[in-house]
C-alpha cells in the first residue's frame, strides 16, 4: 500500500507559479509511474501530467504544454508540478496518482491505483 499526500495549493493571479508536491509514504514509488490529474467544477478528472519511474519519459496534457514541468524526486519519495503562467482555466483540485511497481508513465486514470486526496488551485483573472 501507498500513501499519497499533496501539497502547494492555494490561490494566485492569473499568470502566477505554484509548485504542487506530492509524498509517498508506506512503500517506495522510486520503481513505478506517477501521475498528476485535475477536477475543476462540474468537470470530469482530466489527466495533466505523468513521468515515468526515472523521469525518463514525460507526458502532458496539450492544454499545459509548455507551461507546467512534473518531476520527481526517487530520494524523498517526491513528485512534482511546477505550474507556470497559470490561467483561470487551471482552476481545480489536482491529484497525484501513483501506478503498481514496473508500470510506465500513463495518461490514462484507470491505470492508476493509488490516490491522494487533493489538493486545491484556484487562479484569478
Amino acid at each position: 500500500q501507498v500513501q499519497l499526500v499533496e501539497s502547494g495549493g492555494g490561490l494566485v493571479q492569473a499568470g502566477g507559479s505554484l509548485r504542487l508536491s506530492c509524498a509517498a509514504s508506506g512503500r517506495t514509488i522510486s520503481t513505478g509511474a506517477m501521475g498528476w490529474f485535475r477536477q475543476a467544477p462540474g468537470k470530469a478528472r482530466e489527466f495533466v501530467a505523468t513521468i515515468n519511474w526515472n523521469g525518463g519519459s514525460t507526458q502532458y496534457v496539450g492544454s499545459v504544454k509548455g507551461r507546467f514541468t512534473i518531476s520527481r524526486d526517487n530520494t524523498k519519495n517526491t513528485v512534482y508540478l511546477q505550474m507556470n503562467s497559470l490561467k483561470p482555466e487551471d482552476t481545480a483540485v489536482y491529484y497525484c496518482a501513483a501506478r503498481p511497481p514496473y508500470r510506465t508513465d500513463s495518461p490514462y486514470e484507470y491505470e492508476y491505483g493509488y490516490w491522494g486526496r487533493g489538493t486545491q488551485v484556484t487562479v484569478s483573472s
